[in-house]
């Protein structure tokens, strides 16, 4: 059996961590030594695993707990759950790399590459680190295969067109309400569905990354303001 130390050492997780989980009853160790040490056995080690990698897929301490207690949530299916978001998280580094190799490749032919571009080509990627679990974005990658590199292009160049629609109705003065600004909203709604894939989690990581990152509204060309007031008209034609 393992002191907590001991755990804490081999697994990478602090002694405090470990300590909180047992008085969140999330994991709690199945012997105490006669001085008071908390004892962790094989069953203890790996309970822990499946928090671990429930954790790291962004799940909350409560819904970890949820899922213990729940017999569909195997360790076999919280393991292949992990993998399949480390498999997400290598692509995101493969296409990291590959930016990156782009403008090395620059660098090596004596082009410029100016201090923008280096933060846009990384700072891209890093802000949806932030922003999404590994297993949204692994979910993200199928979405995008899913709908294929043609139609990513064709709402790409519909995005900014849209969003210059939206604002002109607003710097108008076009009530929300009206029927040629809820028509955009509609519009707006069904590009960002085919984004998610109607995932909430997704719609809700993509709406906090806009609200906190100043970056990514200013190559959108989005802002409070236009965010609010699309808000508005999508909540006029429900």
């Amino acid at each position: 059996m393992l002191k907590v130390g001991q755990l804490a050492r081999r697994t990478g997780l602090t002694v405090r961590t470990l300590h909180h989980y047992d008085e969140i009853g999330l994991l709690t160790p199945s012997a105490r030594s006669p001085s008071g040490y908390r004892l962790y056995d094989d069953a203890d080690v790996a309970r822990l695993q499946r928090i671990v990698a429930l954790r790291q897929l962004g799940f909350s301490l409560d819904h970890v707990c949820a899922c213990l207690d729940d017999p569909a949530w195997s360790p076999a299916r919280v393991l292949r759950l992990r993998l399949d978001a480390l498999r997400g998280e290598l692509e995101e580094q493969r296409r990291l790399l590959h930016k990156l190799e782009h403008v090395a490749d620059r660098l090596d032919s004596a082009e410029t590459v100016t201090v923008d571009e280096f933060l846009d080509t990384i700072g891209a990627l890093t802000m949806y680190e932030k922003y999404y679990t590994p297993e949204q974005l692994a979910r993200l990658e199928t979405r995008r295969a899913a709908v294929g590199e043609a139609r990513i292009k064709a709402v790409q160049e519909e995005w900014p067109q849209l969003i210059t629609a939206v604002r002109a109705e607003m710097e108008k003065g076009t009530d929300p309400s009206d029927p040629a600004v809820t028509a955009l909203a509609r519009r707006w709604t069904a590009l960002v569905q085919e984004f998610t894939g109607g995932d909430r989690g997704i719609a809700q990581s993509l709406k906090t990354m806009y609200q906190n990152e100043p970056a990514a509204r200013q190559r959108s060309g989005l802002d409070p303001a236009l965010l609010a007031y699309v808000q508005k008209a999508r909540a006029a034609d429900r």
